[in-house]
């Protein structure tokens, strides 16, 4: 059990993360996906965990092994900063101190059999580093990326509902409805997560993340100079779950049909947001722009330094009146 003490500072900084943390999520759902509880909670990528093959298969087995099954993971593995891509995350990770990833990493590995890939990677070894930065970046791809849009609109739909539970019932009510293992009586906060302690908020306040990734438990990082980030369990909305069967993936592929699907929305798209919003690299949206592109159901036009994208009449029509809000006017023409 877990008691975090809020001074008035914190209490005056609470609010709710801008996005699910790309790197942080795959490495919390490569816990958790296996378990039954997963299914429920987010049937997309569990199915996708479940059919992985090759390459993804691979990496998977090289995380599994690397990480506590169960459990709290090494705090510099799930980083604060670096929320733009997977590449971003594993650049905070690799400018953690190597004292700290040797302690972090000989601690989780406390109850578990040495082996030499282990020793290895908690001993901050270059090589095995950058194993795991593949793996991690392959079995994003795989798993979580076809999904992303989808969980970045349930991450979106709790926040929206917790907001409105703030707006009336205050703070009290929110941090007490959050989640069963959660509960507030001021100035503490008490979890059941995977470790206890006693610990004091620093003044920068609390960071809430509501997840189907979460895990079993809510999660508690607590860093010097940093907000405290509770990760809870919330489940993907019913209307989240339908899209784990789709025609429109099958036909396109899921990441490219999940791109296309990101240009329905309300917004300006620029290449860097396209990616953002997907879970994928910036070449990665700019290479599925493209062959969208190419088959017609989008334009683009450069805008300064940036290349802003549209479906095309022809991209609407294939989406259908299911995926296109009535406010989306669809771009008539091609753009070079």
């Amino acid at each position: 059990m877990l008691r975090l003490r809020l001074g008035p500072a914190d209490l005056c900084r609470v609010r709710f993360t801008d996005g699910l943390h790309p790197v942080g999520t795959a490495l919390l759902a490569c816990q958790v996906l296996y378990d039954a509880e997963a299914v429920r909670m987010a049937p997309g990528p569990a199915a996708g965990a479940a059919a992985a093959t090759g390459r993804a298969r691979s990496a998977a087995s090289v995380l599994r092994h690397l990480l506590p099954v169960r459990g709290r993971l090494p705090d510099f593995l799930t980083p604060l900063d670096g929320m733009e891509s997977v590449a971003a995350g594993l650049e905070a990770i690799r400018a953690v101190p190597v004292q700290r990833v040797r302690a972090e990493v000989a601690a989780a590995y406390a109850q578990l059999p040495a082996t030499p890939l282990r020793r290895r990677f908690a001993e901050a070894d270059g090589e095995t580093m950058s194993l795991f930065g593949r793996a991690l970046d392959t079995w994003h791809d795989a798993v979580l990326a076809p999904h992303w849009a989808d969980l970045t609109d349930a991450h979106r739909h709790q926040v929206a509902e917790a907001t409105g539970h703030l707006a009336a019932h205050g703070l009290d009510g929110l941090l007490n409805t959050l989640h069963p293992a959660i509960r507030w009586e001021a100035p503490t906060l008490t979890v059941r997560t995977w470790w206890s302690a006693t610990v004091s908020g620093n003044g920068h306040g609390l960071l809430l993340l509501p997840s189907p990734l979460a895990g079993p438990h809510p999660r508690v990082l607590v860093e010097p100079g940093q907000p405290v980030l509770v990760v809870y369990p919330a489940p993907m909305p019913r209307r989240v779950e339908a899209s784990a069967v789709d025609p429109l993936g099958r036909l396109l592929g899921v990441t490219r049909a999940a791109v296309l699907r990101r240009l329905a929305r309300p917004g300006r798209h620029t290449t860097t947001t396209l990616g953002r919003a997907v879970g994928i690299s910036v070449s990665s949206a700019s290479e599925h722009a493209g062959a969208l592109r190419a088959a017609g159901l989008v334009s683009s036009v450069r805008d300064g330094g940036a290349v802003l994208h549209r479906l095309t009449s022809l991209g609407t029509d294939l989406l259908g009146h299911d995926d296109v809000p009535p406010a989306v006017a669809p771009d008539v023409g091609l753009l070079p």
